[in-house]
């Protein structure tokens, strides 16, 4: 699982648990795209979105890890016809790192429905199939192998009972296209932008908690399956913070399965170089260029990018696959906005 129930404050409240991220062209701009309260962690007294959280995509214009630019939705209590709407902000500048900051209303909505903005912003959220593909056997080998330090334990299982964890399962999404020039309005020159997502919740003493953070994919199954409190800790904290927070320990655990598959003369030297790109956890992405979560580039990440495989192939240096793909997804992502798949 990308993100999927990965630890315990985010299982508390699956509303509030960010199961992907994904950043990608759209037919009129840029696509922000985040999906939580997955099916597999039901029954859930009332699916959506947690009306005293908050939902939000940070964007860094100018690599200095701070967001300069933040979409903030919030939402209400759902109603009797289990619909829900909602309010997206735009806050930019100093303020966007500032969980209190009003900035301006761009879209209001309600799920299920188009939201349009005059400059061409548009939004939508409501529950959708997921996109995202796992195979559970090889989830689980990966998470002890990098707990343990030793290579993937497959026992008896082959490519042929290969099968989609996630098929068929639903996400509640927050789908947001922004045009290029509302985009860039005070980015200048630069297309290259750093995006990663949070999700908080109001504390009782006027505050916000941190729930979820997401910004590259598979850091989780690499290393929280069996360390559930740096699940939690990779969670909160910021993205300056990350490598000094958590390189030494992912250095150790990425370290651990290539001495045990004997694949670089210095271990310790590979696996610090991926931990230097994993850390910090943001996601790259060129305005208006095609998206690509892959072996020879990261720029953003589409609806069909491989990421498991990828990722589980890069922080091993050994070609990993759960023998799965796009085509495990049902029902399919759309060509149209809002994109993500039907429910």
């Amino acid at each position: 699982m990308s993100h999927h129930l990965d630890s315990p404050i985010a299982r508390q409240d699956i509303r509030l648990d960010i199961t992907d991220l994904y950043t990608f062209r759209g037919k009129v701009g840029t696509v922000f795209v985040i999906n939580v309260c997955h099916s597999l962690g039901y029954p859930i007294a009332e699916p959506g979105y947690h009306p005293e959280g908050m939902y939000e995509f940070k964007i860094d214009f100018n690599s200095d890890l701070v967001e300069e630019l933040t979409y903030r939705f919030q939402f209400t209590p759902l109603r009797a016809d289990g619909r829900q709407t909602y309010i997206a902000r735009r806050i930019t500048g100093q303020a966007a790192t500032d969980p209190h900051a009003q900035g301006e209303i761009v879209l209001e909505g309600i799920t299920d429905e188009l939201a349009m903005a005059e400059d061409g912003t548009r939004a939508w959220a409501g529950r959708a199939g997921d996109p995202f593909w796992i195979e559970p056997d090889v989830l689980h080998a990966v998470g002890h192998a990098f707990q343990d330090g030793t290579k993937l334990e497959l026992g008896d299982w082959t490519p042929e009972k290969a099968k989609n964890l996630f098929a068929g399962h639903t996400v509640y999404s927050i789908v947001l296209e922004i045009p290029d020039q509302a985009l860039l309005a005070n980015a200048g020159e630069n297309r290259k932008i750093g995006v990663w997502a949070v999700s908080t919740l109001a504390t009782d003493a006027g505050g916000w908690r941190s729930i979820n953070r997401v910004g590259l994919p598979m850091i989780h199954p690499l290393f929280t399956q069996y360390n559930e409190s740096l699940g939690d800790q990779l969670n909160a904290g910021k993205p300056s913070e990350d490598f000094a927070t958590h390189g030494e320990g992912v250095i150790k655990s990425i370290a651990g399965v290539v001495r045990a598959y004997g694949v670089a003369a210095d271990p310790e030297a590979y696996a610090t170089t991926v931990a230097h790109r994993l850390f910090p956890n943001v996601l790259p992405y060129t305005i208006g260029t095609s998206a690509i979560f892959g072996f020879a580039e990261w720029n953003g990440r589409s609806l069909i990018d491989n990421a498991p495989d990828v990722m589980f192939s890069l922080a091993a240096n050994t070609p990993i696959s759960l023998c799965i793909g796009k085509e495990s997804v049902s029902p399919k992502p759309r060509n149209a906005f809002p994109y993500v798949p039907q429910a």
